[in-house]
């Protein structure tokens, strides 16, 4: 038995505002509904989100605006995050979406638990991206490095710059006329 909604914002895999969705009642129940993100479809809601449908989209423009100039401040952000772990390189623990909140908050962005986009708990050393959604329809990668100490973290970030660089960014020639003509590659093979 599915329950119809009238979504109030973007929900991923579900619809855009104003769409009309069939949903389980327990996800209504128990997140769309305490969360503000859509009312039951009834003929008195249909009206009510009907009236305030412009006020809305205007405050979902304004949010989205916010969202589109905070990511472009945040770039590529890139955080470390220090934790015990063994010689295999598994952790006593697991980094959790708090946890990343908390570090990326501390490299001065607000960012709540419930943006982090975590779909599993970190459980061993590396390097992670994790999806941050500023605004349902804002969604930025946020590098997370897992290291046991800074040392560790920065040696690995040194280590994927020289891998993000392709062969033909290490052996290109030195100036942009030094390359061979094809005409002249392919006379030796003829000869």
């Amino acid at each position: 038995m599915a329950m119809e909604v009238i979504l109030l914002q973007r929900v991923e895999n579900l619809g855009l505002m104003g769409e009309v969705v069939k949903v389980k009642p327990g996800y209504a129940r128990n997140y769309l509904l305490p969360q503000k993100k859509a009312l039951r479809l009834t003929e008195a809601n249909k009206a009510k989100f009907e009236a305030q449908r412009a006020q809305l989209e205007a405050q979902n423009l304004e949010r989205r605006s916010e969202a589109e100039t905070v990511s472009k401040r945040m770039g590529n952000l890139s955080v470390v995050i220090l934790r015990q772990a063994a010689e295999s390189g598994s952790l006593y623990g697991s980094v959790s979406a708090r946890d990343i909140a908390e570090v990326v908050a501390e490299a001065g962005y607000k960012v709540g638990r419930s943006q982090v986009l975590l779909d599993t708990p970190i459980k061993s050393i590396g390097a992670y991206p994790v999806r941050v959604a500023l605004h349902p329809e804002v969604i930025i990668s946020v590098s997370v490095n897992v290291a046991r100490s800074q040392e560790e973290a920065d040696r690995a970030i040194a280590a994927a710059e020289v891998f993000e660089k392709t062969p033909e960014d290490l052996f290109a020639p030195k100036a942009e006329g030094e390359a061979p003509a094809e005409s002249e590659a392919e006379e030796p093979a003829k000869a």
